[in-house]
Order: structure tokens, then C-alpha cells, then sequence
């Protein structure tokens, strides 16, 4: 089959819609378009019936007790605040203290900044130069007033898969709830929310082949049982929760990507790891100076994130813009400072500079990986041709040695 470009390697940004997914949704917006909430009449109730099903989807995907914990809302981002507002407006009398960690995503980091000019402390813990959170650091944050703790699954730039087991079992030792943002990771890993012992899981469907504008929260119903203040009033929907008329067509949808990513996981990730292995060794043969951002076990099966020394990130996506990549992540990759991850890493902001983020995804082939190792090795061979730097390095040159004058 002849290789089609533009290649689409940025599958942490979204992901396509799956056929199967998009059959499964049509009928909802034209023929069953009945308000799920409505249920004197069979429109409704049809309506109904299908976002019944699809939450009971969703609660496999997770491992969940009951689909009556599935609380629907908009997206990751959405669910992010629900879970992180209303449990710290929620436990208020009970404490004040926040902890998260420096590398979570945008949402989680911005909602515990507002709650922060709201009265609460929060402390961002920091994480170890291989991306992980330190769980002795993560034991001593943890005080008597300290109400919720929030790491997520899988990071959305480097990939790294946070032990959430072992931080369960802390929260449940220290009494306090767990929150994990695991949009990255749904589909992607294995998520058992009673064996990791999380109390709150936001993910959404256009990171697991699904359509955008729809995702969920899983919220605890016992041992213990996790109440919420919402963000939304209005008519009540999702017990309280989450106000708003359903998206019955897009429930739909995510209900059949979680059915698919759960039956199809175990080998979907071992052929999409073995795209990223090709991928890595492609382009370590091929070129020096390049650097794995994050550890390289406990990682998404599709992610990789490198560091090519001595070029521009900006001038590498240029080059390469027959390929669909980012620098840093992408809700934030409009910014020219460096990845706030990366530098968490402690990787020094020349080198975050250069970094890429390839997400290897359902619908790519080895010939798009081949073809991203020759394109990347081809403008970072020229990119550094072009590079003074780069030719005092060949030299033998350290460069930390040079005394740089100014004029």
C-alpha cells in the first residue's frame, strides 16, 4: 500500500475517530434523537437506553463497581475541575491542604491555582529526573489537613506511567482522597480503579478513538463514598452533578471507543510499542545526540518524547512538516518557553528546546515509522550542517568550557 502524507504521528493531541465508533453514533443524531431525560415517551427512553449502555461500558473500562458512578460531562478538562473543586469545596471543614505534582496536565495545575487564591495551600511536588513521583516525597507531603491528593495516569508529553497501585494504597493508609487524570491513559494501560484504590478518574473519548466534546468522571460511591459540590446547576442530570442535557449521539460514541479499547488493548499495545521500539532505533542508528525525555519501562505504549541536541524544535517541525508531531504538549505548544515537564525533568532549556513528542497510534503503519525516521534523520542532519555549534562540537569542543564574550 502506497504511503499517504500528510502522517499523522500526534495521537496524545486527539485521535481519529474510529469507523466503528462513527457507525455506532450516526443513528443517535437523526433517527433515535430523543432527549435521554425525557422518558414519558419512547424517544426518550430509547435515548435513554443507550446512555445506560454506554455508562455501563465506560464502568468496564475502568474496572468499575457500578455504572451509576460514571458521572458524564464535557471532557477531560471538565471532569478535571468537577473532581478537583468539588471534592476541595466538598472537604472543606475537614482541611485546607492540596497536593499535586508539577507535571500534571494544564487543567489539574490551573484548577489548583484557583483554589489557591480561594484560601487552600497546595503543594506541587516535584518528580525524580526520570519523571516518576518519589512516594517517600508524596508520604511527608501528606499532614492532618491535607484532603486530596491528584496525579495522573500517564503524563500527556513524556508519557510516564505514575505507580498509581502504591499511591492508592498511601491515600488509603493516610485517609485522604485520590484523584487521578487519566485521559492519557484510558485504553492505553490496564486502569483497575478498586485495585489502585482511586476515589476520583476523569478521562474522555478523543484520546481512545472517539469523538471530542465528551468525556466522564468516576466518582466513588463506597469505601468511602466521595461527595461532590458541582460547578453547574441546573436540571439536576447525573444526580446532581453534572446539569446539562445529554450528548446522547457522543455517549454513544465513547461507549463504543471504551468497548473497543478494552477488548482490543492487550494486543493493540504490544503492536504499538513495537512501532515505537522501530521508531527509537531508527533514529538513535541514524543520529547522535539524541536523548529520551522520561523513563523508558514505566511509559504509554505509544509515547516517545527525544531531544535532538543542537537544533531548533521550531526549525525541526518546520522541516518536518509532512509529519504531525509537537513540541511539548499541545494545548500549550503556542508558547515558546520550554516544556514546564521537561524542565521538572531537569532537562536544560537548550535541550527542551529540541524536544518532540511522536504519539504512535490505532491506525499507524510501519511504513509512516519508517518514513518519520528518514524525514526527522534527513532535516536534523541539515538543521546541524547549518550550526556553528554543532561543528565545534565535532571538534572536540566542550562547550561549557567556552568563554562566550559579548559585544
Amino acid at each position: 500500500m502506497a504511503l499517504s502524507t500528510p502522517v499523522y504521528l500526534d495521537n496524545h493531541a486527539t485521535t481519529r475517530c474510529d469507523p466503528r465508533v462513527v457507525e455506532a453514533m450516526v443513528p443517535y443524531f437523526s433517527t433515535h434523537f430523543g432527549n435521554a431525560a425525557s422518558r414519558t415517551h419512547v424517544f426518550g427512553r430509547v435515548a435513554e437506553e443507550a446512555v445506560d449502555k454506554a455508562r455501563a461500558q465506560l464502568a468496564r473500562a475502568i474496572g468499575a463497581a457500578t455504572d451509576k458512578e460514571i458521572v458524564l460531562t464535557s471532557g477531560a478538562t471538565e471532569s478535571d475541575n468537577l473532581a478537583i473543586k468539588g471534592a476541595a469545596h466538598m472537604y472543606r471543614g475537614k482541611g485546607d491542604h492540596l497536593i499535586t505534582v508539577c507535571t500534571e496536565h494544564k487543567a489539574v495545575l490551573d484548577a489548583h491555582h484557583a483554589l489557591e487564591r480561594e484560601g487552600f495551600r497546595v503543594t506541587f511536588l516535584p518528580v525524580q529526573t526520570n519523571g516518576l513521583l518519589d512516594l517517600d516525597v508524596l508520604r511527608e507531603a501528606i499532614t492532618e489537613h491535607t484532603i486530596l491528593v491528584s496525579v495522573m495516569a500517564v503524563n500527556n508529553e513524556i508519557g510516564v506511567v505514575q505507580p498509581l497501585a502504591e499511591i492508592g494504597r498511601l491515600c488509603k493508609d493516610k485517609g485522604v482522597l485520590f484523584f487521578c487524570d487519566a485521559a492519557q491513559a484510558i485504553g492505553k494501560i490496564a486502569l483497575d480503579v478498586e485495585k489502585m484504590g482511586i476515589d476520583l478518574l476523569a478521562f474522555t473519548a478523543h484520546k481512545m478513538y472517539g469523538p471530542k466534546g465528551i468525556g466522564a468522571l468516576w466518582v466513588r460511591r463506597k469505601n468511602p463514598r466521595v461527595r461532590l459540590e458541582p460547578l453547574f446547576h441546573g436540571g439536576g442530570h447525573e444526580r446532581g452533578l453534572r446539569s446539562g442535557t445529554l450528548a446522547v449521539p457522543l455517549i454513544v460514541a465513547f461507549g463504543e471507543a471504551a468497548e473497543i479499547a478494552t477488548r482490543e488493548m492487550p494486543e493493540e499495545s504490544m503492536r504499538i510499542a513495537a512501532l515505537r521500539q522501530r521508531l527509537w532505533d531508527g533514529l538513535r542508528a541514524n543520529l547522535d545526540q539524541v536523548h529520551l525525555n522520561g523513563d523508558w519501562q514505566a511509559r504509554s505504549p505509544g509515547n516517545l518524547n527525544a531531544s535532538f541536541a543542537y537544533v531548533e524544535g521550531e526549525s525541526l517541525l518546520m522541516g518536518i512538516s509532512d509529519i504531525a508531531v509537537s513540541s511539548g504538549s499541545a494545548c500549550t505548544s503556542a508558547s515558546l518557553e520550554p516544556s514546564y515537564v521537561l524542565k521538572a525533568l531537569g532537562v536544560h532549556d537548550e535541550l527542551a528546546h529540541t524536544s518532540i513528542r511522536f504519539g504512535i497510534g490505532r491506525f499507524n503503519t510501519e511504513e509512516e515509522i519508517d518514513y518519520a525516521i528518514t524525514r526527522v534523520t534527513e532535516t536534523v542532519n541539515r538543521l546541524r550542517e547549518m550550526s556553528p555549534l554543532w561543528e565545534m562540537v565535532q571538534e572536540g569542543i566542550d562547550l561549557r568550557t567556552v568563554n562566550w564574550t559579548g559585544h
